[in-house]
C-alpha cells in the first residue's frame, strides 16, 4: 500500500462525495459509503471493548475479528470484490458454539446491562444489526457477496453470547428482564 495515507485532508470529498477503492467516486450519502460507515463504526467499539478487562484468548479472538471487520470494509469499498469468505463465517460458528456451551440456558430475555465490558458487547451487536441492515440495503442496489451479511449477523449473536461470557468473567450474571414488575410506580403520584 506504500504512503497512501501520508496526506489525509484531500479536501476531494468537500463536493460531498469520495473516493472508492476502485479509483471510481461516489457520494456520502450512497447505501455503499452508508454501510462502510457502519462497520467502520461496529469496528470501532469492537476496539473500545478491548479496552476492558477479559479472558485473554477473547482477547485475540476479537482483535481478528478487528481485522477481519477492516477487510469487510475493504471489500464493501471495492465492488466486486470479496475478502470475507465462508471460512470467515464458519470461524464465527465456531466461537459461538465455544463460548455458549458453557452459558446456561436463557428462561427470559436479558438486558443490555451488567458489567462495563458485558454492556459494550451489547452495544457491538447493536451496532453489527445495524451494519448488517445496511449491508442488505446496500445489496438490493448492487451486486454483493452474501459472506459479509452472513459475517454480520454471525457476529451480532456472538456479541450477545459474549456479554453473557463477559458479565460471568466481572463476577456477575444476566440481567433478566422483569415482565411482570409494575409499570410507572411512583410515577403517576408525583413520586
Amino acid at each position: 500500500m506504500g504512503n497512501r495515507l501520508s496526506k489525509i485532508a484531500t479536501r476531494t470529498g468537500d463536493d460531498g462525495s469520495t473516493g472508492l477503492g476502485d479509483g471510481s467516486r461516489t457520494g456520502k450519502d450512497s447505501a455503499r459509503v452508508h454501510a462502510l460507515g457502519e462497520v467502520d463504526e461496529l469496528n470501532s467499539f469492537v476496539g473500545l471493548l478491548l479496552c476492558e478487562d477479559m479472558p485473554p484468548d477473547l482477547r485475540e479472538e476479537l482483535v481478528s475479528i478487528q481485522h477481519d471487520l477492516f477487510d469487510l470494509g475493504g471489500e464493501l469499498c471495492i465492488p466486486g470484490y470479496q475478502m470475507i469468505k465462508d471460512e470467515h463465517v464458519a470461524r464465527l460458528d465456531d466461537l459461538l458454539e465455544k463460548y455458549n456451551a458453557d452459558l446456561p440456558t436463557l428462561k427470559e430475555f436479558i438486558l443490555p446491562a451488567g458489567s462495563r465490558a458485558a454492556s459494550t458487547a451489547h452495544v457491538c451487536r447493536t451496532v453489527c444489526r445495524r451494519a448488517e441492515r445496511a449491508i442488505v440495503a446496500l445489496s438490493k442496489q448492487d451486486t454483493i457477496h452474501p459472506q459479509p451479511r452472513q459475517y454480520v449477523n454471525r457476529l451480532s449473536d456472538l456479541m450477545f453470547v459474549l456479554a453473557r461470557v463477559l458479565n460471568r468473567f466481572a463476577g456477575g450474571s444476566d440481567v433478566l428482564w422483569n415482565h411482570e414488575r409494575k409499570r410507572g410506580q411512583g410515577v403517576a403520584d408525583g413520586k
